[in-house]
């Protein structure tokens, strides 16, 4: 019989019990749950609700439960449901009437949500620590490459000569918004909701703060009927997520750009390619691709939580046994991603002569021929105007601007000066760009050292 079924007359449904079972993958909570009820087990000793003998039968027994576990010797069975009630029935096998005792003052509405919030603590700072590590690799490749240019785009559409360290630098600044964003996710739901119990609170004197200290909570959820109720940090932590696969698809796409033959910027490690089953020649970045697929499977999740919760009234809802599988393949995916696409990175080697050649197409350097009219007290609309006309005149008559004469270039351009056939380099238009944040030589070391030293804090070295 389930630990709850004193009130019933008749043997749950098989169907419905299939349907009702959890165990199978809440089970990964298991060094969470017995956590919680060593943590909860202790107060009630503490504050004479249950025998302290009783209680530290209940600790004791609990640790070995959590061995049995570790060891894969635990049987888990669907029939019970869920981890907290695997759990709870095998204490009361091994501790007898006292194990009967450790849910005294507690819901498993207040339990589970205890139990997803210590799980995701620890999720979180393992998922930063791997962005940190794809910073990291990002970093490095950068300061291996502090020289290589190539064309940046807008509208995929060559641009204007960048650093290939500088594009890579601004996925970093990237993922660090997206720890910044799990940091404060974890302050915000780093709170306790342990004594609320089904929704309620408890007619017992628990003492509430004292669990949420021996649990490193920063205190207990002010309100009990939000504790059960809540799952905005698990839809803040799946939109976290979200953002951060958004991030790495973009990341994505432009390496499987760079790989490719139009563009031919880059060579990845064969280790992180496959190949064809028909044609023996090709070498895909699958790793990238799959990146790119597997962030709308995130999405997915987050927009799965968000219409799960949007019609529940208060407080728990058995719905809300769908959030755990939503949430911990977001999880899975995203850490997977995250530890394939550091070594993935590192794996990476520039084309740097291919990267430059394609940043010397003249064009890229025509905003650098329009801010020098600027300079010399022209409008720079008008700059642009004359400029853009200068480029239709080469367009139409297939001469690239750097081969203009100065004769050729003050047909559109009448204020040209001998000095303007000599702007078209692209390693002078990157060396010209030399303010903050800007693409210059200066300026992307200044930016890589940042950022090696930020990165070392953030490791402890």
């Amino acid at each position: 019989m389930a630990l709850w079924g004193g009130r019933f007359s008749e043997k749950t449904n098989e169907l419905l019990a299939k349907l009702s079972e959890s165990v199978s993958y809440d089970q990964r909570m298991y060094a969470h749950d017995i956590q919680g009820s060593i943590a909860h087990a202790r107060m009630l000793k503490k504050q004479s609700i249950i025998p302290a003998e009783d209680a530290d039968k209940i600790v004791e027994e609990l640790g070995k439960v959590k061995e049995e576990i570790d060891a894969g010797e635990f049987e888990f069975k669907t029939e019970l449901e869920d981890i907290h009630m695997n759990i709870e029935s095998r204490l009361i096998e091994r501790a007898g009437d006292a194990g009967a005792r450790v849910h005294t003052a507690r819901s498993r509405n207040d339990q589970v949500a205890t139990d997803i919030r210590l799980y995701l603590r620890d999720e979180v700072s393992e998922i930063v620590e791997l962005i940190e590590d794809m910073q990291r690799a990002m970093v490095e490749v950068a300061a291996a490459n502090d020289d290589v240019i190539l064309p940046g785009f807008t509208h995929l559409q060559h641009a204007q000569p960048v650093l290939f360290a500088h594009h890579l630098l601004a996925y970093v600044e990237m993922l660090s918004r997206d720890v910044s964003r799990f940091e404060d996710a974890k302050e915000r739901f780093n709170f306790c909701p342990l004594g609320s119990g089904a929704l309620a609170g408890s007619t017992f004197p628990v003492d509430r703060d004292y669990t949420a200290n021996q649990l490193g909570f920063d205190g207990p959820m002010r309100n009990s009927m939000d504790a059960v109720s809540d799952r905005d940090f698990a839809i803040e932590l799946l939109s976290d997520m979200s953002l951060l696969m958004m991030h790495l698809s973009r990341l994505s796409e432009d390496i499987i750009f760079w790989k490719s033959q139009e563009a031919d910027f880059i060579e990845l490690g064969d280790a992180f390619c496959t190949g064809s089953s028909i044609m023996p020649q090709k070498k895909n970045p699958d790793m990238a691709e799959l990146t790119r697929g597997k962030t709308a499977r995130v999405y997915g999740a987050l927009t799965s939580l968000l219409t799960l919760m949007k019609g529940l009234p208060l407080c728990y809802n058995r719905d809300m046994q769908e959030d755990k599988e939503q949430l911990f393949d977001s999880i899975d995916t995203v850490k997977l991603v995250l530890m394939t696409a550091a070594p993935m990175m590192r794996s990476m080697t520039a084309k740097k002569e291919k990267m430059l050649a394609s940043a010397s197409e003249p064009a890229l350097m025509a905003t650098d021929l329009a801010e020098w009219l600027v300079k010399q007290g022209m409008p720079f609309r008008t700059a642009h105007h004359r400029v853009g006309s200068l480029v239709a005149w080469c367009n139409d008559n297939a001469k690239p601007m750097n081969e203009l004469t100065l004769a050729e270039m003050q047909i559109s351009v009448p204020e040209a000066k001998e000095e303007c056939t000599q702007l078209f380099d692209p390693v002078a238009s990157v060396n010209a760009r030399d303010i903050f944040g800007a693409t210059a030589p200066n300026q992307v070391k200044k930016q890589i050292v940042y950022w090696q030293a930020k990165l070392d804090e953030e490791a402890g070295e």
